[in-house]
């Protein structure tokens, strides 16, 4: 068994970690405070190829594998979790499904802009009564001439309100329960496709997410994704991959703020010596130390399945669940060593505690994880 990265996730954690230090760290708590979405990064990154790492060359993305992806992820994450998750949206969520599920020519008139960052991508799954529950969507789409009718609601969706394509999730056959559920590109514009209000959060503050509203939208035929009813079927394999992003993001908020707790203990002192040389913060460090690195093995491997085109859906799972509630453990105890001070909005390990909180909801919620690795390690009972 190998361990070590090759040259190019090696590469590409070099690149992604001096733009995160260099481009994303120095506004972070701004935007934080301002919640002003960062245009001027989403272009750098396009430049650079961080939006489209896992699209192929022929579309315009990097040819990059999922652990380059997921290394990407936590790198940005390490430093600000609102810019991380609008990549992962984008890329995990948005993009990558029209490489997997699109016809050639969607693929050929969506991936090249998206992959550049020449336009943002979102997923539009979660309703107000449709969350965990995917197979319980409402919004239906009606065929109609040449072309198909969408209405309904969309709501927490991240890019929203911003993203030039989203792919919705509709009802076709409403008699056909999940295998009635089918999927459209639908591209920001279109009449009858609006966005509501973009959600004041708890964390992940310069970040966007939003309700989307369709009413009476007509989209053309081919904004079909795939197959008719195959909608269903494709969220879940789409979000396979999405809690491997989940889980990198929750990764890299960790090493952030234990990074930061180690730091920290080293400067300062109390009862005459730095808070470092006790044994109860020492503990604390080894404990963070090692949830991490156990982290980060399940969520490359995860990551490291999928590219070799193995059934990874437990793994996913058992990735996201660990991580982001390691990362809640781990940014809980930096806050203890920072003590008044970690409480303070002025220190970033106060940020990083907010915004992992989203890490074990996302992408399915900790007990969907725990339902999702139960039906695999029990089959059929």
């Amino acid at each position: 068994m190998h361990f070590e990265l090759t040259d190019e996730q090696r590469m590409t954690r070099e690149m992604v970690r001096d733009f995160a230090q260099n481009e994303v760290k120095p506004a972070a708590q701004d935007r934080d405070h301002s919640g002003e979405f960062p245009w001027d990064l989403i272009r750098k990154m396009g430049s650079l190829g961080l939006l489209g790492l896992p699209i192929p060359e022929e579309y315009g993305g990097a040819g990059s594998d999922t652990v380059c992806y997921a290394i990407a992820v936590e790198e940005l994450a390490r430093v600000c979790g609102s810019t991380a998750i609008t990549v992962a949206a984008h890329t995990s969520l948005g993009t990558y499904p029209i490489w997997r599920f699109g016809s050639e020519t969607q693929r050929a008139r969506y991936l090249p802009r998206l992959a550049s960052g020449q336009g943002l991508a979102a997923f539009g799954l979660t309703e107000p009564e449709a969350g965990s529950d995917a197979g319980s969507t409402r919004t239906r789409a009606l065929a109609d001439g040449d072309g198909w009718v969408l209405q309904g609601q969309k709501t927490f969706i991240t890019n929203g309100s911003i993203a030039e394509t989203v792919l919705i999730t509709a009802v076709t056959d409403p008699g056909q329960g999940t295998r009635g559920i089918s999927s459209f590109i639908v591209e920001k514009g279109t009449a009858g496709f609006r966005p509501g209000r973009d959600e004041e959060k708890m964390g992940l503050k310069s970040s966007v997410t939003s309700q989307l509203f369709l009413e009476e939208c007509r989209v053309p035929r081919d904004s079909l994704l795939g197959q008719v009813g195959d909608g269903y079927k494709q969220a879940l394999i789409t979000l396979d991959g999405g809690r491997i992003s989940i889980g990198a993001m929750a990764l890299g908020l960790a090493q952030g703020a234990y990074e930061h707790a180690l730091a920290y203990s080293k400067e300062r002192v109390q009862f005459g010596r730095r808070i470092a040389e006790f044994q109860a913060i020492q503990w604390m460090l080894a404990d963070m130390a090692t949830e991490i690195e156990a982290a980060r093995l399940l969520v490359y491997r995860a990551a490291w399945l999928k590219d070799q085109g193995a059934l990874y859906t437990r793994e996913a799972a058992m990735a996201k669940l660990y991580s982001s509630e390691m990362a809640e453990r781990v940014c809980f105890k930096t806050i203890q060593i920072h003590g008044g001070y970690g409480y303070m909005r002025e220190y970033d390990v106060e940020r990083m505690y907010r915004d992992q909180r989203l890490c074990t909801i996302g992408e399915g919620t900790s007990e969907i994880q725990r339902l999702v690795i139960a039906r695999h390690i029990l089959g059929k009972l």
